[in-house]
């Protein structure tokens, strides 16, 4: 069934001045404005929209990405507070309005916060919440394996590092000692399940296995051709410094290492790593 808030790739059904209308199945036939449309789309097309609802709470469709869609969470920026809520500036045209009982803390604005966007049973209208704790269930099954590769969105901290919500469904720990990088507040990262404790916790980790480790020696030999082939680093330089110049830890550059050196792309030398000329 096809609802709005979500993306969709439809078909193109009827031609008029003001735009196209494309055929939503359940929904009828909803308006694609002419300024969102190439000149060349023609009836018979198949076109990638979002469908959401204009200033009369009608379906129409736009070419436009917004900043999330409904099911999943993001950290938006609140335009104005009214009578009934505040609005947050999720990418498109029309705001989307937090309710006053949604909110977790009284909205600002100017500030941003971190809000899931879901359908409004009542109304139909997508709305927001940052009452994110209720709808992330970590009762509910799943179906995550060790060294899976997930998208995260780093939600606060806690005395053991950094709380992130793992493909919009579960809540996950990344530990202080897995983080060697600036993480900050609604930031978007890609990271692996590290593991899965008895209790169905899940701990995170920003380096996976064999195949993290080569886009590691791919961003060293990245780093290199950048800076003439050579780079001041190598298996005994301080952690901080690796940190600083790669954005990784240095186990996980001494394994990367590991690797260029045995394929003969680097030298080992005193002072640094150096690129073998070819």
């Amino acid at each position: 069934m096809i609802t709005v808030g979500k993306h969709y790739n439809l078909e193109v059904v009827k031609s008029v001045h003001f735009g196209f209308y494309l055929d939503a199945k359940n929904l009828g036939e909803v308006l694609l404005p002419g300024k969102y449309a190439d000149n060349d789309l023609a009836i018979g097309d198949y076109i990638d929209v979002f469908l959401y609802l204009d200033s009369e709470d009608r379906p129409v469709a736009t070419t436009e990405t917004p900043f999330a869609q409904v099911g999943e969470f993001a950290y938006l920026r609140v335009m104005a507070t009214t009578k009934v809520g505040a609005f947050i500036d999720w990418g498109l045209e029309k705001d989307i309005l937090v309710p006053f009982g949604e909110q977790h803390l009284p909205m600002v604005t100017g500030r941003s916060y971190l809000v899931y966007l879901y359908l409004d049973k009542a109304s139909n209208r997508i709305v927001a919440s940052s009452k994110v704790d209720k709808f992330l269930d970590d009762e509910r099954p799943h179906d995550f394996k060790e060294k899976q590769m997930v998208k995260l969105i780093i939600a606060n901290t806690t005395d053991l590092g950094f709380k992130a919500i793992i493909n919009n469904t579960h809540w996950g720990v990344l530990y202080t000692n897995d983080v060697h990088e600036r993480l900050s507040f609604g930031q978007y990262k890609e990271g692996f399940i590290k593991k899965i404790r008895p209790d169905n916790k899940i701990d995170l980790t920003l380096q996976g296995g064999a195949g993290e480790r080569s886009k590691h020696a791919l961003l060293i030999e990245k780093k290199l051709n950048e800076n003439d082939g050579f780079l001041p680093a190598h298996d005994k330089s301080d952690p901080v410094k690796i940190s600083e110049l790669f954005g990784i830890s240095k186990g996980a550059f001494k394994k990367a290492l590991g690797i260029l050196y045995k394929q003969k792309v680097i030298m080992i030398e005193k002072e640094g790593i150096r690129l073998v000329k070819k």
